[in-house]
């Protein structure tokens, strides 16, 4: 054979290696984004992972079931509390009983990390359940609360909203434009015979005794308050965040920079549920809690803070932020930025969260 003969038998070797590694790339590459796009439906379906926990769990969390609330309520409530993996676990259970479970109002003691089956069998065992007790969570708006609560002690909600509408009347600071913000969150059994009236005084009375132990003063409350519930909604459940969150703010005011708080703006609407918002209210001036058109601190709390917010207000992390940015919205994980440039980026790596996450059936973005 030639020398030329080998070299052209040598190029042909080169060009079909060439071939076949690019071809291996591009199926590796289909292969990664069917992967990152499906990849946990197909782990499930193949029996790789599971989408429930195993055994009885662990620690106590207290849950509050309330009038009205029904299987893929209770399913999505104990997911979100951590007591199920997912919320499709139970409710795919409960679909398999031989009859229909209902559920009793009522706040029940159960633990983080059940399998399904072991918080089914918790939540219609009435040893778990406690009479006249309910749980009001850190960020839950006031009347969300009090509604939450009426379901619980069988009083009437028009009752509550009666009673709230003369906020001074239980003790609250005038500048106080409501209850919001003055209801303690926190777990409270109540006697039969409470009454609307006495049981806000009780919520209000806690809230008093919260900023005392904070060191706030009564001339403070409204501004330590309304910071607070900000840290509260916007920094999610990474208790870290707070400290970071509430100094983002503070260095805003400092500099006369619009705080930009699509929670206040969403409360301001009157969706309590949710802080995404919309252009159109964004630039809506007159909406009083619309940090986004207004300087400042908007016109009070727009939630019921816990301690970890107040302790944030009072106390919040040195550092030189101007932003925040969500990162990953289903673990909570959360950027923060001195720069427009870095901030940038957060946002960027938002998005693509948000699309791949999309493409998986997710909804944390909707």
């Amino acid at each position: 054979m030639s020398d030329e003969d080998r070299r052209s038998r040598k190029r042909g070797r080169i060009v079909i290696s060439s071939v076949l590694i690019v071809m291996l790339l591009l199926l590796a590459g289909g292969a990664a984004f069917v992967w990152n796009a499906y990849g946990d439906r197909i782990s499930l379906a193949m029996g790789w992972t599971s989408n429930d926990y195993e055994g009885e769990g662990s620690g106590e969390v207290l849950l509050t079931i309330t009038d009205g609330q029904y299987g893929a309520d209770v399913a999505e409530a104990l997911e979100q509390a951590d007591v199920v993996k997912t919320s499709e676990a139970f409710y795919e259970l409960l679909l398999q009983q031989p009859s229909e479970v209902s559920f009793q109002v009522g706040t029940y003691r159960l633990k983080q990390q059940m399998s399904a089956k072991a918080a089914l069998a918790a939540l219609t065992d009435e040893a778990n359940r406690m009479e006249l007790t309910v749980t009001i969570p850190e960020g839950t708006a006031a009347m969300d609360a009090l509604e939450l609560t009426a379901g619980v002690v069988d009083i009437p909600f028009e009752e509550f909203e009666a009673a709230a509408a003369d906020p001074q009347a239980f003790g609250v600071p005038a500048e106080f434009p409501s209850l919001e913000g003055f209801l303690f969150p926190a777990t409270y059994t109540f006697e039969p015979g409470a009454t609307a009236e006495s049981i806000i005084q009780t919520m209000v009375d806690r809230m008093w005794q919260a900023l005392a132990e904070h060191g706030v003063a009564d001339e403070d409350a409204w501004q330590v308050l309304t910071l607070a519930a900000m840290v509260q909604r916007e920094a999610g459940s990474r208790l870290e965040d707070f400290p970071k969150v509430a100094r983002v703010f503070l260095n805003r005011i400092d500099i006369d920079m619009l705080l930009q708080s699509d929670a206040t703006v969403s409360y301001g609407t009157g969706n309590t549920h949710t802080v995404w918002t919309t252009d159109e209210e964004r630039a809506d001036k007159s909406n009083p809690y619309n940090t986004y058109a207004n300087p400042g601190l908007p016109a009070g709390p727009i939630g019921l803070p816990g301690d970890t917010a107040i302790e944030a207000a009072t106390n919040p992390a040195d550092g030189p932020w101007i932003y925040f940015m969500p990162v990953d919205l289903s673990s909570g994980e959360t950027e923060f930025a001195a720069t427009l440039e870095e901030h940038e980026r957060n946002v960027q790596r938002l998005d693509e969260w948000c699309t791949t996450h999309a493409a998986e059936g997710g909804k944390y973005c909707d």
